[in-house]
């Protein structure tokens, strides 16, 4: 297990300090804001440790309300809105300088049989080992600039292999374009059983690449269009158990963009062809003079 997945398990070891009150904190990075996967996890992690054993998250909806600042401790509220027969219902928000930034709602369920069929496919593509890196890939579009190296040589909490385009790939060479955008990931390590950490980390990734699919669509990319960008709301539905520390396939399409926003969906698939959890977004596309490419 490298640095960066020690890192993010320790951060997702949110601190209780009262009842439904949670304490997280940030990486000792030098951003703008703190990356929403961060915060969803942590908040699935707050609700999570108020729910029995016996109930497994299968949807959350969330809202991105302000930026997070990473030089603080976010505090997580947990109301126990609801604890039913078969179902539990938990509201969490995220608070900093005594405003939200972050609410979501959650719930959970006890495992029940039923119908069963599943119409997604998982889309045909190369496995995962015979693809290049996330840094691999970054360093053939920008070159071997020392800061870039420098950037590229810390480690990851999470393997990535893009199937399709980079934005920064696409930017440069407009027939990459496309309004889908697969990923393989895992994280590299062998991770405890425990089905909900599995989710959360599900969760913490999920946010890496919605937005870049609708910049990809566009032939945008960060730092090159004059765009700037930012997740509003996020949903995931999670439909049977599967590992984070094996390859999932998260197949992902931008249907649409306008009026300063774009939508994502994303499908994530194991290996094995089994639609795991599905996910959609919307997100803030700006562009700052007021013309967008596409």
């Amino acid at each position: 297990m490298n640095s960066a997945l020690k890192e993010l398990l320790d951060l997702l070891d949110l601190e209780q300090i009262e009842l439904d009150i949670f304490r997280g904190r940030s990486p000792e990075e030098r951003i703008q804001r703190v990356f929403g996967g961060q915060v969803a996890a942590q908040a699935l992690v707050a609700a999570g440790r108020t729910v029995p054993g016996d109930r497994m998250v299968h949807s959350l909806h969330a809202y991105f309300i302000r930026p997070g600042d990473p030089a603080v401790p976010i505090i997580y509220n947990v109301d126990r809105v609801r604890d039913g027969r078969s179902f539990t219902t938990r509201r969490i928000t995220a608070i900093q300088h005594g405003k939200a930034i972050f609410s979501m709602s959650a719930s959970f369920h006890i495992h029940e049989e039923g119908v069963s069929h599943q119409a997604a496919v998982m889309p045909a593509v190369p496995e995962p080992e015979t693809l290049p890196t996330f840094q691999q890939r970054m360093l053939t579009a920008l070159g071997d600039e020392p800061a870039l190296r420098e950037w590229l040589s810390r480690p990851r909490p999470v393997d990535s292999r893009y199937v399709n385009a980079l934005p920064w790939e696409a930017y440069r060479d407009p027939s990459l374009i496309s309004p889908e955008n697969h990923v393989w990931f895992r994280y590299d390590a062998d991770l405890p059983d425990d089905p909900l950490l599995h989710i959360v980390l599900a969760a913490y990734a999920s946010d890496f690449t919605l937005v870049d699919t609708v910049l990809l669509a566009h032939g945008m990319a960060w730092g090159a269009s004059n765009v700037t960008g930012a997740s509003l709301d996020h949903a995931m539905w999670f439909h049977r158990p599967f590992r984070a520390d094996e390859w999932l396939l998260y197949a992902q399409e931008s249907p649409w963009s306008g009026n300063a926003r774009g939508l994502a969906r994303g499908q994530m698939f194991t290996a094995s062809g089994q639609l795991a959890v599905s996910v959609v977004q919307e997100c803030m596309i700006r562009v700052s003079d007021g013309v967008t490419k596409s």
